[in-house]
Formats: structure tokens, sequence, C-alpha cells
């Protein structure tokens, strides 16, 4: 890809220049800077709420690897489900301020603690979101109905007793109930009513929450899918899933058996899995 350099100078091919060090002959050295995200060191702590880990990580990746179609998309809202300590929330602020001028950012969690928290990382990065206590989005939907153009969730997913879902404190963060779907299934229907004509929905899933069965729900609903970001560590295995509206009519149409999209669902993630492994 060329790229132009300085007034008056001629175009200059970045791929000869791998460090991202540009030389020219008659001026200083030009650096080409890579996409800032939310410094660990500037994210703000409690105990009572989830520090960013691997899932909060493999997320962000998600959207690095999605940030130039993210920029391209032009999103005017966009919104996290579930904000923790807001190291998401304020990591696609830092990847998008520069670029989409003019974006409303949202960010709710259950959790009153997580919202202060959240607002503390958004601070001390300079940038601001508007931060809500609530429960998924219950005071937001009325108003945001079909407007909001990306919206990001890290939800509890592990599988726990049903008992625990809900409770107080940092249990929230994980508790996902049976197979870790309980709190992922109440999402769904509220993302799908927030979402505006065009918007995009990225979401954490571990394999053992069935994620195609998740990608087959919402396939029904009218959202095509495809796995962003697929992350194995030492206790479990991340699948990063975007959804989006697709318009494809012969596509809705089509009649698409449940035992086949699985199928087609888990060569997709075996080969991602083998691709990683390598």
């Amino acid at each position: 890809m060329a790229d132009q350099g300085l007034e008056g100078s001629n175009p200059v091919d970045l791929s000869k220049h791998p460090s991202g060090i540009v030389p020219t002959p008659h001026s200083p050295v030009i650096y080409k800077m890579p996409p800032r995200i939310a410094a660990i060191r500037l994210v703000s702590s409690h105990r009572e709420v989830y520090e960013p880990c691997d899932d909060s990580f493999a997320l962000v990746d998600a959207l690095l690897a999605d940030r130039t179609n993210l920029i391209e998309h032009n999103p005017k809202i966009c919104m996290e489900i579930g904000c923790g300590s807001g190291y998401v929330i304020t990591s696609l602020i830092l990847l998008l301020k520069n670029e989409v001028p003019g974006v409303h950012y949202l960010a709710t969690d259950t959790n009153p603690i997580a919202t202060r928290v959240t607002k503390e990382t958004l601070q001390a990065h300079g940038v601001d979101a508007d931060v809500i206590c609530t429960d998924i989005a219950s005071v937001l939907e009325k108003r945001l109905a079909g407007s909001v153009d990306v919206i990001v969730v890290n939800p509890p997913y592990v599988p726990t007793p049903e008992y625990e879902v809900g409770m107080e404190g940092i249990a929230s963060a994980w508790a996902g109930g049976e197979n870790g779907r309980t709190v992922i299934d109440k999402i769904l229907p509220v993302v799908d009513l927030l979402l505006s004509e065009k918007g995009w929905f990225y979401l954490v899933t571990l394999t053992s929450n069935f994620p195609a069965e998740i990608c087959l729900m919402m396939r029904k609903k009218g959202y095509a899918s495809r796995i962003v970001v697929q992350r194995s560590t030492e206790e479990e295995n991340l699948v990063i899933l975007k959804f989006w509206r697709d318009k494809d009519e012969e596509s809705q149409e089509k009649e698409t058996s449940s035992s086949s999209f699985v199928s087609q669902f888990s060569k997709s993630l075996s080969s991602l899995m083998e691709k990683q492994w390598r």
C-alpha cells in the first residue's frame, strides 16, 4: 500500500518499511503509530469488579482486527453491555476517536461499583462515555431502539448453578447459569431491539456455550455471523462472534437445517484452531 509523504515528495511504499519508519531525504523520520487501546496500568480496579483478562483481551483484539471496517462503518452510537472495569469500551473509543468524530458512546453494568470503576478508567485515558447502572439496557431500550450501530458484550458465560446468576458483586460478571447461556439468552433479544439496520454486534463466548447454536438462533432473527477471533488458553476456549443483519433476501429465504449449520460452524472453528496451533 502506498502512502503519501510530505507535500512535494514521492509516494512511499510502506511495505518496504515493516518497522513503520519511513526515511525521506529532506525531512525528519516519519513514524506510523499503531492503533491505541486502553493501557492496563490506567485501568481502575476494585475487588468487586472483574479485571481485564483473556476474554477482555480477545474482544479488544477482535475490535482491532476489524478496526478498518469499523471506521468505514462510521457508527454514530456505540455501546458496551456489561462494562466491568471499562477496559473494552475505553479501547473502542481510543480505536475510533481520531478517525470517526461525533460518536456517542454508552456503557452499562448491573454492578454499581463497576460503573464507578469504568468512569475512572475513561477519565484516566482522557475519554468519555455515558455510563449507566442497569440490568443489560432496561432503562434505554425505548429511547435507543433501532439506533445503536455497534454493540460489544463480554457476558457472564461461565457455566454455573442457576442460583448464582444475578448475584451481587463480582460474581455477576461470570455466573452464566446452565451451559453459561442464561444471561446470554437474555441479552440477544435486547441486542436485536437496539441494533440499527446497519448495526454490528460483537459477543464473547466459550465453546461450552454452544456458539453454533447462538449463531443459529440469531440466523432465525435475520442475522449473519462469523468468527472474528478464536483463542485457546489453559482454562478456556474463547470464540468472539460478530453478527449483522443479513439483507440478502435469497439467503434469508433459503432454509438452513440445524445440523448442516452446526456442521459448517464446527468446520470453521476447527480450521481456526488448527491455524492457532501451527
